[in-house]
C-alpha cells in the first residue's frame, strides 16, 4: 500500500534510538536510516511532527539518582531534546528534507519558540517539525509532550518508535511464549498493567480519543507501514 491512512502524525522518537550500538550520543548510520523512514513517509504528503527525547546524551531520572535536584535534572534532560532535534534537522536538510525545530524552552538563538500556529502552517507547507525540549516544564516525560503536541496540531495518531516492534503479553526477550497484540484498547492495556508510555501521556491520548500505534524503529520500512494502515506493531485504540 501506498496511500496513507493518516494525513498528520506525531512520531515520538527515543534518544536512545539516536545511538545505534554506541553506548551513548548520535550513531550517524543510525540517524541517517531515521531520517530516510521519515522522508519516505513525507513523500506520500503525509505532515509530520516529531517529539525528540535526550536519553542518549541525559535522561533527568539518572541525573536524580546521583542527587541532583529533579527540575534542574529536568531542564537539563530538555536542553538534550533540543541538542537531538538540531541533529535530527541537520540530517534532514543534508537528505533535502525541509525541516523546522521549535523548542518549548526559549533558546532563540538556537532554535525557534514552540508557536502552535506557526507549527501548523509549517505542517501545511510541508515541512517536518520536530519540536524539543518536551513539554518545558520538569517532572513531565518527552512521551508527555508527544501525547500534547500531538493534540494540539490535530495529529490523527501518536506513532511511537521503539526498540521492540509492538506491544506484548510479556517481555519477549524474557519470555519466548510472549505474543504481540496486533490492536488493542486503552481499557484493556491500562487493565493488564501494560506499559505503553507513562501514565500521564496515556490519559491524555485516552481523554482526546488520540491513538497510539507502538513500532520499532530499527525495522526497515515499519514507520511507512505503519501510516499506510498496515498490520505493523501495535495499535491501541479507543
Amino acid at each position: 500500500m501506498t496511500t496513507p491512512r493518516y494525513e498528520r502524525i506525531l512520531l515520538k522518537l527515543s534518544g536512545e534510538a539516536l545511538m545505534g550500538d554506541a553506548a551513548y550520543g548520535i550513531h550517524p548510520p543510525m540517524l541517517g536510516n531515521i531520517v530516510a523512514e521519515i522522508g519516505s513517509v513525507a513523500a506520500l504528503g503525509v505532515e509530520i511532527g516529531v517529539v525528540i527525547g535526550g536519553g542518549n546524551i541525559f535522561r533527568g531520572m539518572a541525573g536524580t539518582a546521583t542527587g541532583m535536584d529533579r527540575a534542574t535534572a529536568d531542564y537539563m534532560g530538555m536542553l538534550a531534546t533540543v541538542m537531538n532535534a538540531m541533529a535530527l534537522s541537520d540530517a534532514m536538510r543534508q537528505a533535502d528534507i525541509k525541516a523546522r525545530v521549535q523548542s518549548a524552552l526559549n533558546i532563540e538563538q538556537v532554535v525557534e519558540p514552540y508557536i502552535r500556529g506557526k507549527a501548523i502552517r509549517y505542517l501545511e507547507a510541508g515541512r517536518v517539525v520536530i519540536f524539543g525540549a518536551g513539554t518545558g516544564n520538569p517532572f513531565f516525560t518527552t512521551d508527555t509532550a508527544a501525547a500534547l503536541r500531538g493534540a494540539e496540531i490535530g495529529a490523527k495518531i501518536v506513532l511511537k518508535a521503539t526498540k521492540v516492534d509492538g506491544i506484548y503479553t510479556a517481555d519477549p526477550k524474557k519470555d519466548k511464549n510472549a505474543t504481540r497484540f496486533e490492536r488493542i484498547s486503552f481499557d484493556e492495556a491500562i487493565a493488564l498493567n501494560l506499559a505503553v508510555m507513562d501514565s500521564t501521556a496515556f490519559a491524555l491520548c485516552r481523554d482526546q480519543k488520540l491513538p497510539i500505534n507502538v513500532f520499532s524503529i530499527f525495522k526497515p520500512g515499519a514507520l511507512k507501514r505503519v501510516v499506510c494502515g498496515e498490520n505493523e506493531g501495535t495499535l491501541v485504540y479507543c
